[in-house]
């Protein structure tokens, strides 16, 4: 966390920087993202709940009042998209994806200072979100709206590395951790009853009963348009079915998430493990096609093998999830400028063309393994 109190935080033009080099060198070219900052704000209000501090307290404070003074649209309600590094407005989409994130952190603000406001706007945008995004007819959630929520064109998509289709499984997996905190937060019988439509979702549309594996994408009816799958998502979609069916308390919810669970996490397992500990990006059709190693996979396999050894006792998923600690010790963490790498090539070395700060590299994925570890280390000590 010193990273993102320090050389990370923009003295100059406000919020978070918008870029910065493995060397901490800036690009103020690079746009503000909204995940980004909901991420920040995330992070420092779950670190604080741990770990009180007044610094952290102030960084919180600081990423809520960016996120509501820039972010918020106070004309159509919802959170745009992107600002230039001055805090201006310049991609004003609402992507669900963004709006998910964003109520994940006002949610877990409201949880670590019990912030009325911020719950007021956590639920103001969840009743958005519902009325322009939801599928009445299918289910699920479509990906992009426009500013004033009417829904975007064919070619509207999340990011220019997904394909343009109505619904992902990605957009998917985190509507379900934003109203696992939303529900968690407030009781909502809407969040409540979305939870259960997610859980059902992951287990009829987006998984592939065959192969243990996510889909990436779909239709708008819900029929597959990818091919490939990512070790990182299907292994962090483990424990966040699991502890959205926590949540909910529901005895057969529960039995039936945690062992689709385990099924995805053995399949990981078994699939995606490196020789020296670190897990391989992305497959297809049984094989690895994309060998590298991505800092937030490593941090979500921390946690969904964990998560696996408690469901299981099973101590080759103890084995593995300290297997990729070490291999995140070892290689993705930065001893000199902080923070963690965003990805080891297949040579061992990080990647320089990526940055170590960006509109999607934040602190969520490494702060939240790092206290999950801690959580639930500390329960398997005390049993």
């Amino acid at each position: 966390m010193p990273f993102w109190c320090g050389p990370a935080v923009d003295r100059e033009q406000g919020g978070w920087m918008a870029w910065l080099t493995n060397d901490l060198k800036p690009d103020r070219a690079q746009p503000k993202g909204l995940i980004v900052h909901s991420r920040i704000l995330w992070a420092f209000s779950a670190v604080h709940q741990a770990r009180p501090a007044p610094l952290i307290r102030q960084m919180a404070e600081r990423a809520f009042d960016y996120l509501v003074n820039k972010f918020w649209d106070d004309r159509h309600g919802g959170a745009f998209w992107r600002l230039n590094d001055a805090g201006q407005v310049i991609d004003d989409y609402k992507k669900t994806y963004g709006q998910s994130f964003y109520i994940y952190a006002l949610t877990e603000f409201h949880r670590a200072f019990n912030s009325p406001a911020a719950l007021e706007k956590a639920l103001a945008l969840a009743e958005l979100v519902e009325r322009h995004a939801h599928d009445d007819v299918c289910g699920g959630y479509i990906e992009v709206c426009r500013r004033d929520w009417s829904e975007a064109g064919p070619d509207a998509r999340l990011s220019e590395r997904d394909q343009a289709e109505k619904k992902s499984m990605n957009n998917h997996l985190h509507v379900l951790e934003a109203y696992t905190n939303l529900y968690r937060a407030t009781g909502s019988p809407l969040a409540e009853s979305r939870l259960h439509e997610l859980i059902q979702l992951f287990a009829d549309r987006i998984l592939d009963p065959g192969t243990g594996h996510l889909h990436h994408f779909f239709d708008g009816e819900w029929n597959v348009r990818s091919d490939t799958y990512t070790f990182g998502h299907d292994i962090e979609a483990t424990w966040l079915l699991c502890e959205a069916a926590e949540a909910l308390g529901d005895p057969a919810i529960l039995r039936q998430v945690r062992a689709v669970a385990l099924r995805m996490a053995t399949v990981v397992h078994d699939e995606a493990l490196a020789p020296d500990g670190g897990l391989f990006h992305e497959g297809r059709n049984g094989k690895i096609i994309d060998r590298s190693r991505e800092c937030w996979p490593q941090a979500e396999a921390i946690v969904g093998f964990l998560n696996a050894y408690e469901l299981s006792g099973d101590t080759k998923f103890f084995d593995a999830a300290a297997g990729v600690w070490h291999f995140a010790g070892a290689h993705l963490v930065d001893r000199v400028h902080g923070e963690w790498f965003w990805r080891i090539n297949e040579d061992g070395r990080p990647d320089a063309n990526l940055p170590k700060v960006s509109e999607w590299k934040g602190p969520y994925h490494v702060s939240r393994a790092c206290l999950e570890a801690v959580r639930r280390l500390e329960t398997i000590s005390a049993a």
